[in-house]
């Protein structure tokens, strides 16, 4: 880890200057207002609690579902959505609990970690929890667009360690990204109102290189996810046009492509403003806003709180389709007993639920 030069800045009882890290370098402590109009104490709390517990209740579904699952196709999706899960509860864990910490107790950073090692493991965190998302969705449409695509290929290449090989490569990636700055490409700021960091949006080199590196790596993934789930999307859709009926049993397959249409889609309205923001003001020079950031990085959050609800929602459905069929069965395999002690007059023929045939009543 490089050294970090020390700056000084005013200290808030006097004029006596206190020696802080690099994170505050380019920003006084009189623009972290850390007023109600920025940011609420209490949107952070909510927010976290909502995530948190949302993220929770679908690992349980997901679990549930993996335990009653034959599919190998659909085993190998479940574990890339249980991933999922747990990075999004993980990062929320993480820079949740710093920011409602510092936004509830009402401190200063520069109080609390003047040498800005607790600032580098938030700014790591959020770009290590920002980029598997969006590498796990462009990793969870190539296993689909196999799956779909190469059936047979799929059974064969797709096993449970080949994923298991997928998801740490995706940890190591972005892990490796988040540590540049620690390497000396970059660096984690302090942002406004002073309760997060994030990485430094500024036109020193090292910084655009790193921003560069992020974002593109961000729109590269949901350009690969856009591409691989057109393409399978169109692919399923000449399956079931087809006349054969023996074709058209392949709704698990639909159903997991509908969560990944949902996944991919939610992931665009929520990380293309913040990608897109950092690309364009590293490469026009632009002064940064940090309201702006602030806003984007709220919309990149709200995705690690739908997402589980796809899960939820869709577990929902599937229940309520399974519990109105056995009601189905049930109320005619009931019907069927409360028809067979009576004796049908002559000449009437007899039918059976779910026959084709029909027999005379002997005389």
């Amino acid at each position: 880890m490089t050294a970090s030069p020390l700056l000084s800045i005013n200290g808030g009882a006097g004029n006596a200057s206190v020696a802080v890290g690099v994170c505050f370098s380019g920003n006084e402590s009189s623009t972290f207002t850390n007023t109600h109009a920025i940011a609420s104490r209490y949107f952070s709390a909510i927010f976290t609690v909502l995530g948190l517990s949302s993220n929770l209740f679908a690992f349980v579904v997901l679990v549930n579902a993996f335990r009653r699952t034959r599919s190998h196709s659909r085993s190998s999706f479940l574990l890339f959505l249980g991933a999922l899960v747990v990075t999004d509860f993980m990062g929320l864990l993480v820079t949740g609990s710093v920011v409602v910490f510092f936004r509830s107790s009402g401190l200063r950073w520069t109080d609390l970690d003047p040498d800005c090692h607790l600032c580098n493991f938030m700014g790591m965190s959020m770009v290590f929890f920002s980029l598997c998302p969006l590498l796990l969705g462009a990793s969870m449409a190539v296993e689909r667009c196999v799956g779909i695509n190469c059936p047979f290929a799929h059974s064969s290449t797709m096993s449970r360690s080949r994923v298991c090989y997928m998801l740490a490569g995706v940890v190591m990636t972005a892990g490796c990204i988040s540590l540049l700055p620690l390497l000396g490409l970059g660096g984690y700021h302090i942002q406004n109102p002073g309760s997060w960091c994030f990485l430094n949006i500024s036109e020193e080199p090292v910084d655009v290189v790193f921003c560069l590196v992020f974002s593109l790596v961000g729109l590269l993934s949901l350009a690969t996810s856009f591409i691989l789930n057109t393409t399978s999307v169109i692919t399923l859709l000449r399956v079931y046009c087809r006349q054969d009926s023996a074709q058209r049993k392949r709704d698990y397959e639909v159903e997991m492509m509908v969560q990944l249409i949902l996944i991919m889609v939610i992931a665009t309205i929520c990380w293309c403003p913040l990608l897109m923001y950092i690309t364009k003001t590293v490469v026009s020079a632009n002064t940064v806003d940090p309201v702006c950031v602030l806003f984007y990085i709220r919309m990149a959050s709200v995705n690690q709180i739908c997402d589980p609800w796809i899960y939820i929602i869709s577990h929902a459905c599937r229940l309520r389709d399974s519990l109105r069929r056995q009601c189905f069965l049930r109320w005619t395999s009931t019907s069927c007993s409360c028809c067979s002690g009576y004796a049908l007059p002559r000449g009437i023929r007899s039918w059976i639920p779910g026959s084709t045939s029909s027999s005379v009543v002997p005389y």
